[in-house]
Formats: C-alpha cells, structure tokens, sequence
C-alpha cells in the first residue's frame, strides 16, 4: 500500500536552542533563505506524499501563516518586474503541491502523544512521521529520504524506521537498535528491539532513528494503550510501541541516505547553515570565500 499522508510533529518547546526560539519557533529557524520546516515538507511532497497534518501548539501560529498566501508582500512584489523570480519564491510556498493541515497539541506530553493527535487524520492508512527537528538534504536526483522508507514499507507490508550510524559516544542521546539483516537486502534491516537512550550495556548496534518513520495505523491503538500504562508526569515515547512492532516480527530499519540536520541543536543549525550556503547557487562563491577569510586567520 502507498503511504500518501505524513504528520510533522512541531510542538516540541526548543529549549535546546533558546532564546532564538522564545518567540520563533524553532521550525521556523532558517537554513539560509528557508525555515526548517520547509525543506521538510519540501521532502514530503517530493516523496509523493498528498495530504500533511502539522501538529504544533500555543505561539506556533506563525507556522500556519508561512504556508498561507501573504497578499500584502505579493502584491508589493508583483509591481516590480524585477521581483518576478523572488514572487515565484514566495508563491511557491503557499501553492505547495499537498493539503497541509494543522492541529495543536494542546498539552506537551510527549511524541507518542503528539502522534496520537492524528489519528482521525491518518484513519486506517499507513503514514510517515518526519520530526520537524530534523532536516534531510539530498544530493539532486536522489531520493528523498522519506520516501526511501515509503518504498520499503509498501514492498514488505511493515512499519520502517530511518537510521543511521552514529558514533559510540553519541547512541547514548538517541536510540539503539536490534537488527538483523534480510536477504538480498543492502540499506534494509529487519529490526527486533528499540532501547531509548541506552546505557552502554544495553547498546546493541550503533544505528538510531534520525527523523524519519513509515507506520501502519494499528500504532494508534498501541499508543492509547501505552498512555494507560504511563505514569502521571511521564512521556509515552513512540520509540516504545515501535519497539512493540518490532517484537511482533513488524518492523524494518533503512539505511537512509542523505545528509540529515539536527535543527533541534545549536551547531546543528550553524552547519546546516554553512553546508547549504555552500551548495546555494545565489551565494555559494560568497560562502566560500568568507569561509576560507575566516579558516586562514584561525
């Protein structure tokens, strides 16, 4: 089955990155010319996806505004014919080529929750995650990230985590992963067990999820059971219901490949930043250039 919606959950607070994001939220911090948030629905829809939920909360209204038209700034721009190419910029936006939803998560309880929010959204359909922390560039032709598990998932029926290998020191502030390969397989893992922020006894491999997840709609149920079971005051993590999936034979993990941005950590978004000016066609000789000023006297 083809996966055609995906839910962005963007109501985390970025307390890793304030005060930038006191007042902007952090999905809205720019690589370059365009928020975070962009380039991740950007990927969605380059990946075939039609319809995107937006989960943010309360000041996150700015969100919603940027994939809206702006009137006033068109009309202003379209007076200059010199201003054509940066209209069809801002045009672009608002005309994306998908249905963009938004709803608040009302209370910040965690991913698993702000997960569950969709569920009359999604209805009985498999869907994408993409955590509106984490950008992933593409070299141009490739594939994009999300849809490299959107592939998998409707060639083996199974839910899909996107992973990459991290360094020994860092698994411990993701995820670690029990995997074992599959047969003719080389990016595609079958995937048994998820432990979230292990211990250096509990590391089973060095893959951990980065921003990306493809899940059959039967999550919602685990999520409302897992709730349940939660103590007052803690976070359901949706790590532990896919853990659940993988135990029951139903999950898979992707090697993805692509250049993925912490855009929830303050140097994240600095090298994204200096990455992408790089590859910019406007300012990419600039970049160099201040760069290589700034290396020489170092």
């Amino acid at each position: 089955m083809q996966v055609k919606k995906a839910i962005i959950p963007a109501a985390g607070l970025g307390t890793r990155v304030l005060p930038a994001s006191k007042a902007v939220p952090k999905e809205m911090l720019n690589i370059v010319d365009k928020p975070a948030i962009q380039y991740i629905v950007e990927e969605a829809v380059a990946a075939g996806i039609e319809d995107i939920l937006i989960i943010t909360n309360r000041g996150k209204g700015v969100i919603e505004d940027h994939f809206d038209y702006a009137y006033e700034l068109e009309s202003k721009l379209a007076e200059n014919p010199s201003k054509a190419q940066i209209l069809a910029q801002v045009r672009a936006v608002s005309e994306v080529k998908a249905n963009i939803f938004f709803i608040r998560q009302k209370v910040t309880k965690g991913l698993g929750h702000a997960i569950l929010c969709g569920e009359s959204f999604v209805g009985n359909e498999p869907f994408a995650v993409l955590y509106g922390d984490d950008v992933i560039i593409q070299q141009p032709g490739a594939l994009p990230a999300v849809q490299q598990l959107t592939d998998a998932y409707a060639k083996y029926g199974k839910g899909v985590v996107g992973v990459q290998a991290v360094k020994r020191e860092l698994i411990k502030l993701y995820c670690t992963l029990g995997v074992t390969p599959i047969d003719g397989e080389e990016r595609l893992w079958n995937c048994h067990k998820i432990i979230e922020k292990p211990t250096d006894d509990q590391i089973m491999s060095l893959f951990a999820i980065l921003g990306r997840v493809v899940l059959p709609p039967q999550v919602f149920g685990m999520l409302k059971e897992g709730i349940k079971n939660t103590p007052a005051g803690e976070e359901l993590y949706l790590t532990d219901v896919m853990s659940e999936l993988g135990a029951a034979g139903q999950l898979l993990a992707c090697d993805f490949i692509g250049k993925r941005y912490d855009m929830g950590n303050k140097l994240g978004i600095l090298q994204a930043n200096i990455e992408v000016a790089l590859q910019h066609p406007e300012i990419a000789d600039g970049a160099r250039k201040l760069i290589q000023s700034i290396a020489s006297g170092l």
